[in-house]
């Protein structure tokens, strides 16, 4: 992801290496090679013109410091207004007293709607949550029996009613469900379509009227990018969402959608999927983002993924056969599977 844009990104930089100073001259090329970039990658028209707008204004303006190069101060120019455009961000969830707290997850099918539940689910249970998720996704065929393995799997309780023809109804008895049994948290999954209709929009209206969610998230599939934008505009006025999640990031997406969808919905992205895997769901962080869009990659959510993933003992006796001179073939395999646990 983002291949082009950090592509032109660091033309950009390097045009400006060597310069005496940032002038509207010496970068006016350069922010229109951005600008063309930013267009390529699906960003919206509206948020590629103010992030261009923003970084000129700035680059030739009175803040640039006196005795840095001028590739370094636009550096660091764009990664603030890149991390202006995608925060700020605020991960907490409302949390209901008396519980359980009740969330929606919203979508259109193919976003990974019924995937993300669970990975948010298991995400929650491991913050010390007490969790269940309800399977009121009845219009894609098999999306109840893939809830309920995902729960079955990763120990998470899923209420659903096989041969109900009521979502709604479906959500109700789950939530009350939760309450009779002591959960403070629900995920409720939805129903999704291949677009929307109006049959979609006032289904989900009277479920979220009926079940009045504490907290409601869109589920989109970067991969779509424009597409995600239009479909997180028409959401937000007929539905509304208090937050984003962005699934997909991991696959060959152009990344439009990260950056336009909290500037055109108003609405932040609280989570990233970067996989299949169930615990391929991260936080999102702009400045982060910002840092892998740049090219400068993004070295602390490295880090917590590895904390998370690798036993700190398998990695210290690996550390000691290595040093030993014990380090053979077997252990070069443990190698190589620990690190493709990271993912990409």
């Amino acid at each position: 992801m983002f291949e082009g844009l950090t592509n032109s990104f660091q033309n950009v930089f390097r045009r400006l290496a060597g310069k005496a100073k940032i002038s509207p001259r010496n970068i006016e090329q350069a922010l229109q090679d951005v600008k063309f970039a930013l267009l390529q990658s699906d960003v919206h028209f509206s948020v590629a013109k103010e992030l261009i707008n923003q970084i000129k204004e700035k680059a030739v303006g009175e803040e640039v410091i006196k005795g840095i190069n001028p590739d370094q101060a636009f550096i660091k120019i764009v990664n603030d207004e890149l991390i202006s455009i995608l925060g700020p961000i605020d991960h907490s969830i409302p949390q209901a007293d008396p519980p359980p707290t009740i969330i929606m997850l919203t979508g259109l099918q193919g976003s990974g709607k019924t995937t993300t539940t669970a990975k948010l689910a298991k995400h929650l249970k491991e913050k010390g949550k007490k969790v269940m998720m309800v399977a009121a996704d009845l219009a894609r065929p098999a999306a109840i029996d893939q809830l309920v393995t995902l729960g079955i799997e990763n120990d998470i309780p899923v209420f659903s009613i096989k041969d109900s023809d009521s979502s709604v109804k479906v959500a109700v008895e789950g939530i009350k469900n939760a309450k009779d049994n002591f959960f403070d948290t629900v995920l409720v999954d939805t129903q999704g379509r291949l677009h929307i209709d109006e049959s979609l929009m006032s289904e989900l209206k009277e479920m979220k009227s009926k079940t009045k969610p504490h907290f409601t998230y869109l589920v989109l599939d970067s991969m779509t990018g424009q597409d995600a934008v239009n479909s997180a505009q028409k959401f937000k006025e007929q539905i509304g969402f208090d937050s984003v999640i962005l699934t997909k990031l991991d696959g060959d997406a152009k990344g439009g959608a990260v950056l336009s969808v909290k500037y055109i919905t108003g609405t932040p992205i609280h989570f990233v999927g970067t996989g299949e895997k169930i615990t391929d769901l991260t936080e999102f962080h702009p400045e982060r983002m910002a840092s892998r869009i740049l090219g400068f990659g993004d070295v602390v959510s490295l880090v917590e993924k590895a904390q998370t993933t690798i036993k700190q003992e398998d990695a210290e006796k690996l550390k000691d056969k290595m040093l030993g001179g014990e380090y053979n073939f077997n252990y070069f395999l443990e190698h190589l599977e620990m690190n493709a646990k990271m993912g990409n």
